[in-house]
C-alpha cells in the first residue's frame, strides 16, 4: 500500500487517529491520511511550514510568562480541568454519511469540538457552575490517536474559593455512581472516566513504567476527602461492590475525578482536578504550556543507517488529521481571558532591531525614527499629564500602543481585562536589571535621564540610581531577585541563581536569604521525596553548585547536611569507566561534532592567556 510523504530525504509520517487498521480499509485511512499532505502543501504555496510548525520553546516560554503575570494579579488557579473529544457525539454521528466513521471527517470532528469547548467555557463563565471565575487559560492539544482535548486553568474569586474538603465534594466525584438512581451518569463514568485498568490486572496498559502506573492508579480507597496531602487532594473513594466494566472488574480506586453536572450535559472524558491547595503554580502551567509530541519514521533499504539526529529532529513534526484541519480553519491552540501586553525594557539606544544581511545602515535608519513601548511612554509623559500617576507596567490599563504609529492613545474601553508585563531581565545584565527595578517604582518619567535624576542629582548608573532611592539597602535586592524569579523558574534554576548571589553578591545575611526561599528552592525535592527531607536535598544540592566559587554550607554559616546517596553517586564515579563511556560515545560522534568536542576539551585542557574559553 502507498502512503503520501509528508517530509522530505524518505521520511514519511502518518497518524489517521483510528484504531481498527484492517486492510480492507486501506482507502478511507489514505483519504484521511491525505488531509495531511492538503495541509503541507497549502503550508508550503503560503511561505509558511504548518508540518514543521512547532510552538517553540521561546514562544512556549513567553506564553508561560503571560499566564505567569495573570497569576500574580488574581493569585493561583483553583481548577484544572481536561476536556477532551467524544468522536460518539451525537453531532458528529449524525453528519456521517453513508459508510462513514468519525475517524473519516476530521473536519467535523474538530469543529463540533470547538462548539462544544465554546459552550463548556460559557457554562463555566458566564453561568457561574463553579462559582465567579476571574480569569482562565486554556491550550489545546492532539492526542497520539489525533483527537484534540483541552486543558483549562480557572481562577475563582475570593467568595468562590474552593477552601474545605465540603467544597471539594460539592464540585468534584471520584466515585462511581449509583445506576439505580442514575443510570445515565453510571453509563457515562463507566464509558469515559475509569482509568485503565492497568497494573497486574492489565501489563500492557499505555500508562505503565517499570511495572507502575505512572498516572498512580488504583488509587487507595478513602472514607472522607483530605484536602491537603502534601500540597494535593486526596478525593473521597468510598470502598463499593465492584462492577463489570467490558472484560474487567473495577471500583472506585479506578475512577478519574470529574465533575456531574459537567459530565452528564457533554457527555465526555471531562477530568476536573482541584489545584487550589497546590503549593508550585509554576508545574501546572509548565504542563498545559509543554507542547507538542514529536516522531521521526525513516525507512531505508538494508546497509548502513545514515542517520542525522539533529535533522530528524528539527522534521520530525508530525500532524495528525484532526491537528490538520484545526490548523486549516485557524483555530487557536491557546487563549487568556485577559490580554497581557509585554513592554520593552532596554537600555538607551540599545532596542532590538531586526535587519536582512546587508541592510543594517537602513535598519538602523528605521529604528531611529520607530518609538519602543518605553521611549513612547516617555512621550506620553511629557504631553499628558494624566498619566504621570501611572506606572510603566500599569499603563496598557488605560493606554493603547498603536504599532502603525508608535504611539500610546487614550484606551476607550477594555483596560479591566489588560495586563502589562516587563520582561524578565537577569541579574547579571546589571544596568537593565536595575533600570527595571526603577521603571516598576518611578512613574511620569519623560526620559531615561529623569530616570538617572534622583533629588536634582543626576546619577552615573541606573544601579547608583536605585541605591539612591533605598532600594539595595540590606539584602533587598537579592530577595526581590529571587521572588520574581521563583515565579517562572524551575527550583534547580533557582539554586543554581542562590549559588550565584551567594558567590558574587555581597550578601550581608544568607542564612535569613535561605530561610525566606526555602520553599521555592526545595519544591521539587519536596514533590518527589517529603516535607521533612526535601530541604537536606536542595542544601547538598547548592552544597555541590557553590564549590564552583570556592564557598561551602558551613563558610556561609547555612545548615549542613550529610550528602544524599544520589548526591554520592554523582561525585564518586569510576574514572576508568567514565572514559570508557567517553571513548564509546566519541565513537559515535559526526565529523562536525567531533569538530566541536575537540575544540571545548583543548580549551579546558589548553592554559595557555590566549586561549578563548567563551564560545557560542
Amino acid at each position: 500500500m502507498t502512503y503520501p510523504l509528508l517530509f522530505p530525504r524518505g521520511e514519511c509520517s502518518w497518524n489517521t487517529g483510528m484504531e481498527h487498521v484492517e486492510e480492507r480499509r486501506t482507502a478511507k485511512r489514505t483519504r484521511v491520511t491525505q488531509l495531511q499532505y492538503y495541509a503541507y502543501r497549502l503550508s508550503q504555496r503560503n511561505g509558511f511550514s504548518i508540518l514543521h510548525n512547532r510552538r517553540s520553546p521561546r514562544h512556549m516560554q513567553q506564553n508561560y510568562q503571560d499566564a505567569m503575570a495573570m497569576v500574580r494579579k488574581f493569585g493561583k488557579p483553583d481548577l484544572f480541568l481536561t476536556f477532551t473529544c467524544n468522536p460518539s457525539w451525537s453531532e458528529i454521528l449524525n453528519s456521517m454519511e453513508g459508510v462513514q466513521r468519525p475517524e473519516d471527517r476530521p473536519d467535523i470532528i474538530v469543529r463540533v469540538f470547538i462548539m462544544k469547548l465554546k459552550e463548556l467555557l460559557e457554562d463555566i463563565c458566564k453561568h457561574g457552575i463553579f462559582g465567579t471565575v476571574l480569569a482562565y487559560i486554556y491550550v489545546i492539544e492532539f492526542q497520539k490517536r489525533g483527537l484534540p482535548h483541552a486543558h483549562i486553568l480557572l481562577t475563582l474569586d475570593s467568595e468562590s474559593k474552593i477552601r474545605t474538603k465540603d467544597d471539594i465534594d460539592k464540585f468534584v466525584s471520584a466515585e462511581l455512581p449509583d445506576p439505580c438512581t442514575d443510570l445515565r451518569l453510571f453509563q457515562i463514568v463507566t464509558k469515559c472516566m475509569v482509568h485503565g485498568p492497568c497494573g497486574t490486572i492489565n501489563i500492557n496498559s499505555p500508562c505503565m513504567r517499570d511495572g507502575q502506573c505512572c498516572k498512580s492508579f488504583p488509587k487507595q480507597f478513602k472514607d472522607d476527602t483530605e484536602e491537603n496531602v502534601n500540597g494535593y487532594p486526596i478525593y473521597r473513594r468510598r470502598a463499593t461492590e465492584p462492577v463489570q466494566v467490558g472484560k474487567y472488574s473495577i471500583d472506585n480506586r479506578w475512577v478519574v475525578p470529574y465533575n456531574p453536572w459537567l459530565l452528564k450535559k457533554f457527555n465526555a472524558h471531562i477530568n476536573v482536578e482541584v489545584c487550589a491547595s497546590v503549593k508550585s503554580v509554576k508545574y501546572l502551567y509548565k504542563y498545559v504550556y509543554k507542547g507538542h509530541d514529536a516522531a521521526s519514521v525513516k525507512i531505508q533499504k538494508e546497509g548502513a543507517l545514515d542517520h542525522d539526529e539533529i535533522l530528524s529532529f528539527v522534521e520530525g513534526r508530525y500532524v495528525s488529521a484532526p491537528e490538520a484541519m484545526w490548523r486549516l480553519n485557524e483555530f487557536n491552540l491557546s487563549h487568556k481571558s485577559h490580554t497581557v501586553v509585554r513592554l520593552a525594557v532596554h537600555l538607551p539606544q540599545h532596542q532590538p532591531i531586526v535587519y536582512q544581511d546587508g541592510q543594517e545602515a537602513q535598519a538602523i535608519e528605521r529604528a531611529a525614527l520607530r518609538k519602543t513601548t518605553l521611549t513612547s511612554w516617555f512621550e506620553l509623559n511629557k504631553n499628558d499629564p494624566s498619566a504621570h500617576n501611572i506606572s510603566y507596567s500599569d499603563i496598557p490599563q488605560y493606554y493603547v500602543f498603536d504599532k502603525s504609529t508608535t504611539n500610546w492613545k487614550k484606551r476607550q474601553r477594555g483596560g479591566q481585562n489588560v495586563i502589562g508585563r516587563l520582561p524578565v531581565v537577569s541579574i547579571l545584565d546589571s544596568e537593565r536589571y536595575y533600570l527595571r527595578m526603577l521603571l516598576l517604582r518611578k512613574s511620569g518619567a519623560i526620559s531615561f535621564d529623569d530616570i538617572l535624576t534622583v533629588n536634582g542629582l543626576r546619577c552615573i548608573t541606573f544601579q547608583h540610581a536605585c541605591q539612591e532611592y533605598g532600594l539595595l539597602r540590606g539584602d533587598q535586592q537579592w530577595h526581590d531577585a529571587l521572588n520574581e524569579a521563583a515565579q517562572f523558574q524551575s527550583p534547580r534554576q533557582l539554586r543554581m541563581l542562590f549559588a550565584m548571589i551567594c558567590g558574587f553578591g555581597e550578601v550581608e545575611d544568607v542564612p535569613d536569604l535561605w530561610v525566606q526561599h526555602q520553599v521555592s528552592l526545595c519544591e521539587d525535592f519536596v514533590h518527589r521525596y517529603s516535607e521533612q527531607t526535601g530541604p537536606h536535598y536542595a542544601l547538598a544540592d547548592i552544597e555541590e553548585l557553590l564549590t564552583s566559587y570556592n564557598l561551602s554550607l558551613q563558610k556561609l554559616h547555612l545548615p549542613t547536611v550529610d550528602l544524599p546517596a544520589s548526591v554520592l553517586e554523582r561525585a564518586n564515579f569510576d574514572v576508568v569507566e567514565e572514559q570508557a563511556k567517553a571513548n564509546s560515545y566519541t565513537m559515535q560522534l559526526n565529523s562536525e561534532q567531533r569538530n566541536v568536542v575537540e575544540i571545548l576539551l583543548s580549551a579546558v585542557y589548553n592554559n595557555a592567556a590566549d586561549t578563548p574559553k567563551c564560545y557560542f
